[in-house]
């Protein structure tokens, strides 16, 4: 028991002056740079290095400003409304047949009946306004003569022979033109070149104008 206890002394002795503990030194490539963080900058969006165009001097600029209505100053809109609701104002100080000669008869026009002894009558029309393209029809006693007419500025027309009694003629206007209403002036003139009837009309749209030759 004592020699067990004795060598084991003896070889923790020993063991210890065998171990030698060498100091680590210190490498000179392992140590950093003693450098401050600084923040980076932030990033400039504004490019500088590029050349901007420069405006010309000779540019023709418009003078005017813009307008959708031609020969006319830029206005305010509202001044153009104003303009329209004075004019609907005026419509409504016009008479009876100041309306009517303004946008056509709405309603049939008789231009009375007129006796004649003569065997035959030369009726003719023209367009008495401006040539815009109005169009008739002619009908006698209800039958169509000429389906479509365009009305010019010149007289044209078409021979009737009468027949006893009544002899009815319709001017139907199947149009308004470009401008409105559909006017016309027509003469119905008799085989010695008498007028018997001359008048004028201005219709709307599937309106009608009639005179009667009634024959003796």
């Amino acid at each position: 028991m004592l020699l067990c206890f004795s060598m084991s002394i003896h070889a923790q002795i020993d063991t210890e002056k065998k171990l030698k503990i060498v100091p680590a030194e210190e490498s000179k490539n392992d140590t950093a740079p003693n450098v401050p963080l600084l923040p980076s900058k932030p990033q400039d969006n504004n490019v500088t290095d590029l050349a901007l165009p420069e405006l010309s001097n000779n540019l023709n600029l418009p003078e005017k400003q813009f307008s959708m209505f031609p020969q006319e100053e830029f206005r305010n809109p509202g001044e153009l409304y104003v303009k329209r609701i004075s004019k609907n104002i005026e419509d409504l100080k016009l008479s009876p047949e100041e309306i009517e000669q303004r946008n056509g008869s709405t309603t049939d026009v008789y231009f009375g009946d007129f006796k004649s002894s003569a065997a035959f009558v030369n009726v003719i029309y023209r367009d008495h306004g401006y040539t815009d393209g109005d169009v008739i029809q002619v009908l006698v006693n209800d039958d169509i003569v000429h389906a479509r007419v365009y009305l010019s500025g010149a007289f044209k027309g078409f021979k009737l022979n009468l027949l006893p009694g009544f002899n009815k003629i319709d001017f139907l206007a199947l149009n308004q033109g470009e401008s409105g209403p559909n006017t016309a002036e027509f003469k119905v003139i008799d085989d010695k070149g008498m007028v018997v009837s001359h008048n004028q009309w201005n219709l709307a749209t599937g309106v009608k104008a009639t005179v009667i030759v009634v024959k003796e």
